[in-house]
Parts: C-alpha cells; sequence; structure tokens
C-alpha cells in the first residue's frame, strides 16, 4: 500500500476470541456510493500480496480486482447500508484478508471461469465493524458485517482476491465506542 495513505482501523476479538477489522473513518458516505472511487482506491493495492493468518495462504492483489469488486452483478445489486459496508471495505482489505477462516475450495461454476479461474477458487469467511453516527457526528456504536473473500486460483499457482461477497450486517450484534 502507497506511503502516505492514512488508515483510521484497528483489529480486535469479540468475547468469543474471534477477530474483527474495526473501521473508525468511513471515507465513502452518503446514500449513493461512487462505485469510480471505490475503484480507484483499490488500484492502490494492485501488486500487493498479503496473506492469510490462519492457513499461511498467500494472496495476491491484481489489476482485476479494482473493476470487478466495484462493478460485479453483486456490487451492483446492493443497496443502503450493505453497499456502504462493502464500500468502506476497501480501507481494510490486507487485514481481512490477514484474518480470513474456514477456506474452502470450489469448482469453477461458469465456463466463463475456466479462463481467468482455472484451478478453481476458495471463499474465505471475513468480519468487520463500520461506526454508527450519532446526531452530533459522533460515534455511537459499531454495526459488525461477515463477507466471504472469493480468491480465484489461476493456471500459474498464485491465488487472487477477486471480491468480497455475501456481505450481511451480524443480527442484534453491535460494539459500543
Amino acid at each position: 500500500m502507497s506511503e502516505g495513505t492514512k488508515r483510521n482501523i484497528s483489529v480486535v476479538k469479540d468475547a468469543d476470541g474471534n477477530k474483527i477489522v474495526v473501521i473508525n473513518d468511513i471515507i465513502f458516505k452518503g446514500k449513493k456510493i461512487a462505485w469510480d472511487d471505490v475503484e480507484k482506491y483499490l488500484r492502490k493495492y494492485v501488486g500487493e500480496v498479503y496473506s492469510i493468518a490462519e492457513d499461511k495462504e498467500i494472496v495476491f492483489i491484481g489489476t482485476e480486482l479494482p473493476g470487478e469488486y466495484a462493478g460485479s452483478v453483486y456490487t451492483k445489486k446492493l443497496r443502503g447500508m450493505n453497499a456502504k459496508a462493502k464500500a468502506n471495505a476497501v480501507q481494510i482489505l490486507p487485514e481481512i484478508i490477514e484474518i480470513a477462516s474456514n477456506g474452502v475450495f470450489e469448482h469453477n461454476r461458469k465456463a466463463k471461469h475456466a479462463r481467468d479461474a482455472k484451478m478453481g477458487w476458495y471463499r474465505y469467511d471475513t468480519r468487520f465493524a463500520l461506526p454508527v453516527y450519532n446526531d452530533h457526528g459522533e460515534v455511537d456504536r459499531y454495526n459488525i458485517f461477515t463477507g466471504r473473500l472469493l480468491i480465484r486460483h489461476a493456471s500459474s499457482g498464485k491465488k487472487y482476491l477477486y471480491d468480497v461477497l455475501e456481505i450481511k450486517k451480524e443480527t442484534s450484534k453491535s460494539c459500543q465506542a
């Protein structure tokens, strides 16, 4: 990640000892997400390499991530809180990769994927939290979200982050500021 990019984040553990990446300042605000800006932000990560702590898998950030993340069919269907969560999760890509867990392999579902993901896909669970502000602009609490990292396994043997899917607010889970 380029120097000079300040990120106000932290990694904490919940009562069960599971890690959550906490975003302390959201950068994509408002009712309509500017996905072009999200895509531009993601370009900062291209060429970076991260490791999943649980299984030591190496995950590369390739040139296709920004366009896929910001313009996928899944992203286009997102609305409201989940759209805002996905947009702001770009700030914490290194950390949500690092804390990812429960990796599961799956074969290609679509013929078009045979080119990009010749060796299939991996899905990992991850968790993160976004602040909820009160009427005075102060952080009131944090909403906790789950998501699934979609990682393509290329013919080169390298694994590339392809998208973050299945973003959902954990029901009845929030933590106080």
